[in-house]
């Protein structure tokens, strides 16, 4: 079975209760499992000391090699985050002692080599003590093109795999990998600077750390593979990512907007799986487990966006406003679908995309019937970045089966659940299918 993917960061008492009352014979797979949840941490910590992402991942492979040497024979720490973490950047700092020791010596001889200063801070009033956030602002530099900006930020701070962002871009495993290992390597080159940074080059700079962070989201709100339909933690980082970024940013109303949508979609979280971790479908779930706080977060976001903006509201800003007639229905029943299916075409003005289009054809099926919305649905089905998508032919399968084209949405169906990789998903599916079969008498 292939391995579960990493998680991002949680705290050391989230670490530490992962790994209570673990066996020692199972302390190799406890390590591993550590590691994956606190590996961006570790990295963003020890990159502050190198400067390199590229050595820093691989400093953070020394620590794990090293605690799977010593944890099964010395037990598991109280803060296995912590001992990590410390175990790399003790690497780290030897690392940069045997460079300045080198440089000192080429200097003896005549050589002009800078000395290495690793532990200098940018004197920026508006810089933020935080590893991780300076990470993503390292990882989307210019100096990337914009997919190896996403691929490596999901690499490093997301702790996705390879086959994950792979998925989500609808392109090859191998050209996923390709853009991770160049990426690391013109970061290096480059000797950008491990900051996050202020003035003009934070400005542009700023909707690539809003994709990163709004994709870092979806992962954990919708797991693209793996047993697990829900990743809790990684919506808990990006969302306090977009709230670090709105107060460093409060004149900037997309980040605004972000905050807005992450806040109203994480309301939802308890309400989406049942007892047994299945999905909840939205028509189906229980209102009063919405989280009344996050949605009233979310209002104050994205009426922050709006005061702010000279320009309409933007893509993350359309998105919130979405979830936002969704959090004010107390029942599905009472959805404001004319409002949505608006938005939803300012969306696709703003930001086209077939993956808007498709999502609108959801909400114009709500208010003008299957039948018109089947026909936008159907006009996406050539469309090569939806050819692998799996909830493309799952819209279209409910379509059908709302227009009593029993056969043809079985079909749909059964070629949306080869598509998707979730198995919580799949079994979701497999219950639409079994519902389009007549009872046997």
């Amino acid at each position: 079975m292939e391995q579960q993917p990493p998680s991002t960061p949680r705290t050391s008492a989230q670490t530490a209760a992962a790994a209570e009352g673990v066996a020692a014979s199972d302390a190799a797979v406890t390590v591993e499992t550590i590691f994956r949840i606190e590996s961006p941490r570790v990295i963003a910590g020890v990159t502050r000391i190198v400067r390199d992402v590229g050595i820093a991942e691989e400093l953070a492979q020394d620590a794990l090699v090293a605690a799977l040497e010593q944890w099964p024979r010395d037990g598991v720490p109280d803060n296995p985050g912590a001992w990590l973490t410390a175990a790399a950047k003790h690497r780290a700092i030897d690392l940069v002692r045997r460079r300045e020791r080198y440089a000192r010596k080429l200097e003896e001889i005549g050589r002009d080599l800078d000395t290495i200063t690793p532990f200098e801070e940018p004197a920026d009033p508006d810089d933020i003590d935080d590893d991780l956030l300076r990470l993503v602002f390292t990882t989307c530099h210019p100096v990337l093109s914009a997919e190896a900006r996403i691929a490596l930020t999901l690499r490093l701070l997301g702790g996705l795999t390879t086959p994950e962002i792979a998925r989500a871009y609808l392109v090859p495993e191998a050209t996923i990998a390709q853009r991770v290992v160049r990426a690391k390597r013109k970061l290096a080159t480059k000797g950008v600077a491990f900051e996050v940074p202020y003035g003009p080059e934070r400005a542009a700079r700023l909707g690539s750390v809003l994709e990163v962070i709004y994709l870092i989201f979806n992962e954990g709100y919708a797991a693209t593979a793996g047993e697990d339909w829900l990743r809790p933690a990684l919506c808990e980082d990006a969302l306090r990512l977009a709230r670090v970024l709105a107060e460093l940013m409060p004149k900037e109303p997309e980040v605004h907007g972000l905050a807005a949508l992450l806040e109203l979609q994480t309301s939802r979280a308890t309400a989406r799986t049942g007892p047994s971790g299945e999905p909840v479908l939205l028509r189906d779930q229980n209102r009063r487990r919405w989280n009344r706080m996050l949605i009233r977060r979310g209002y104050a976001a994205l009426g922050r966006a709006n005061a702010v903006t000279t320009t309409g509201p933007g893509p993350y800003a359309l998105q919130a406003a979405i979830a936002a007639c969704h959090a004010q229905a107390y029942a599905y029943e009472d959805t404001d679908w004319g409002q949505i299916a608006a938005l939803y075409g300012l969306l696709a003005v703003r930001s086209p995309s077939p993956v808007v289009e498709l999502n609108r054809a959801v909400a114009v099926s709500m208010v003008d019937g299957p039948a018109p919305a089947l026909e936008i649905v159907d006009a996406l089905t050539a469309e090569p970045a939806l050819r692998d998508y799996h909830l493309l032919p799952s819209v279209r399968g409910d379509l059908l089966a709302r227009l009593g084209r029993t056969a043809q949405a079985r079909a749909e169906f059964e070629r949306a659940i080869a598509l998707t990789r979730n198995e919580q998903e799949r079994e979701l599916l497999r219950a639409r299918v079994r519902e389009l079969d007549p009872p046997q008498s």
